[in-house]
Order: C-alpha cells, then sequence, then structure tokens
C-alpha cells in the first residue's frame, strides 16, 4: 500500500472518518491565514456536531430548509438571521469577546435587527414620540470618559418601540416615520435630555422562522421593557447599548440575552403638576437619570481578525 493511500494520509476523497480534514484540505494555498483558521474551526465543529446527532437525511434537510426560509424573512428593514443570532445567545457571546472596556465603562448590548441609520437630529429636550401613545417618560444624563471628565458633542442615538410594541418600520403608513427615534448632541457639560414615552416589554417578530424555532424550544419571544441607544465620539469606543426598567417582568429571561444588571435603570414616577407642565406632560410621567461612561478607543481590548473576511454583516440590526 503506497504511502498516498494509507489512512490518515489521503485526504483526496471523502471518509465519512475523517470527513472535516477532507473538507479542509481542500482550501488553497493563498487565502488569509485568519480566514483559514475561522473556516477550519467552524468546518470542523459543523461536521462533529453532525456526527454527534447523527443527523438523518430527512433532519438535514428540515435544517436546509429552516435557512432557506431565514434569508426569505430578510428585508431592507428586518434581518431575520441577525434575530436568530440573537435568540442563540451568539450576537450577545461575540459582542462580549470583542468589547474588554474598562471597570466602569457603560457595557454594551445587542443591537437588534430594527436600528435604522439617519433618524432626525434633535434639539436637547425634543420630545421624540410623534404618536402621542404611551405613559410620558424624561430621560436626562451624561456622557463622561472614564476620569468623570464630559465629553462634549457626544452624539446620542436613541430608538424604540411604541406603546403598542411595535417599532416604526414594523408598521409603515401607521406610525410616523422616525417614531420614538431621534439623535442628539451632548452640550459643553456632556449633559443630554430628551421626551420619550415609558418603554413596554414586546414579542420579538415571531411570525417567522425564528418564532417558530423558540416555541419549538419552549421560549417566550418577549424582551424585557428597554430604551435602546448608541453613544459615540471621536477617540472612544462606540457603545451599542440598551437601558431597561427594573419593573419589567421579563428581566431575567429576555428573549435575546440582552439584560445586564449595570444596564437597569431606576425609572421614578412623578406627580409633579408644575414640572409636568413645563414638560409638557400630563402627570403622573416618568423620570430616569442616566449616564453614558465611554472608554478611550486605546484602553479597550478587542478580537482582532487581522484578516480579510468575505463580505460584511448587515448594520441593520437592533430590537
Amino acid at each position: 500500500m503506497s504511502k498516498s493511500t494509507e489512512p490518515g494520509h489521503n485526504l483526496a476523497f471523502f471518509d465519512a472518518e475523517r470527513s472535516a480534514d477532507v473538507v479542509n484540505a481542500r482550501m488553497g494555498p493563498d487565502i488569509s491565514p485568519r480566514f483559514r483558521e475561522i473556516m477550519t474551526i467552524i468546518v470542523s465543529h459543523l461536521h462533529a456536531a453532525v456526527k454527534e446527532a447523527a443527523l438523518t437525511t430527512e433532519e438535514w434537510m428540515a435544517g436546509i430548509e429552516f435557512l432557506t426560509k431565514t434569508g426569505q424573512m430578510c428585508s431592507d428593514w428586518r434581518q431575520e438571521f441577525i434575530l436568530l443570532s440573537d435568540v442563540l445567545g451568539v450576537s450577545m457571546l461575540v459582542d462580549a469577546l470583542n468589547h474588554h472596556r474598562p471597570e466602569g465603562s457603560t457595557e454594551n448590548t445587542v443591537l437588534g435587527p430594527f436600528y435604522v441609520a439617519g433618524a432626525p437630529h434633535y434639539e436637547l429636550g425634543a420630545n421624540i414620540c410623534l404618536d402621542g401613545k404611551g405613559e410620558p417618560l424624561v430621560v436626562r444624563g451624561r456622557v463622561t470618559d472614564t476620569d468623570g471628565n464630559p465629553v462634549p458633542g457626544a452624539v446620542v442615538d436613541v430608538w424604540a418601540t411604541n406603546d403598542d410594541g411595535f417599532y416604526d418600520v414594523q408598521q409603515k403608513g401607521i406610525q410616523p416615520d422616525h417614531n420614538l427615534r431621534g439623535v442628539f448632541i451632548a452640550d459643553s457639560n456632556g449633559e443630554y435630555w430628551f421626551r420619550t414615552v415609558k418603554p413596554r416589554f414586546y414579542p420579538i417578530p415571531d411570525d417567522g422562522t425564528v418564532g417558530k424555532l423558540l416555541a419549538s424550544l419552549g421560549r417566550h419571544p418577549n424582551r424585557a421593557a428597554h430604551l435602546h441607544f448608541i453613544v459615540k465620539a471621536p477617540g472612544y469606543d462606540t457603545v451599542v447599548t440598551h437601558i431597561f426598567t427594573p419593573d419589567c417582568q421579563y428581566l431575567g429571561e429576555d428573549a435575546v440575552f440582552g439584560v445586564k444588571d449595570s444596564l437597569i435603570a431606576d425609572f421614578r414616577q412623578v406627580d409633579e403638576p408644575v414640572e409636568a407642565g413645563e414638560l409638557g406632560f400630563s402627570t403622573p410621567f416618568w423620570k430616569v437619570d442616566w449616564n453614558f461612561v465611554l472608554a478611550r478607543s486605546e484602553d479597550v481590548r478587542m478580537n482582532e481578525p487581522g484578516g480579510f473576511m468575505p463580505g460584511k454583516p448587515s448594520s441593520n440590526g437592533g430590537e
């Protein structure tokens, strides 16, 4: 028997026992080392999972059909694959691996599938609730660095569902465009504030493949009540995060694992007619004070792939 046909040496032909090695051996010599590393790991784990589960042909085809339908659910405003990544905890894991900030910095959480770039820029104090639904809320705070110094000019991008539990892009023609979305610029003291409505829990879209998967797993689709934020400034690591209400029943079982203890805010109900009148609110209304602490870019440790990866993740994410 020649060396090339001995077990462990010939990788020209498929062999179930060494299937991952056969596939990985086909990669060309000139590809990025990082891309080679990633694909070797993915193929190896994928083949190991198929073997461990002893997939039947019918089960494999069901998986193919699931992924096909997941892709077909995607649109300009809905990213079902991001939703799938979110409910499997992968989005949170990748984020955790890629943002090792100094202690005291604001923590990240998932972007989700409903972020929309290009929201209107407003003056500080503007009300971003355009449909008039919900319990009025005023949000105030500062953007500082890890030493407590203000970060003037920091961009605070906020978005949320309306009181019916839908983002504006989910209800075209029903909600006003850009309802509950806005971009604010922190003042010279790093302070920002705006008016909106108290967030409520809501189900992620469960009319597609991800919803069916959750039902099959005996899981509910509900997200804990939150406001979304992206906060950024030159020289600082951009924060993609939420703040959560403390009274939501889904804090401990958020469908996308997005809740962190440090992001649970103190929402206070206020019954002060004079202050309400100054804000243009009825009484009672809600108040939350929330400060964002940005870490300088050089102080953040990230996983650096350092090589070409084909394709680019969509930026159209955010529950």
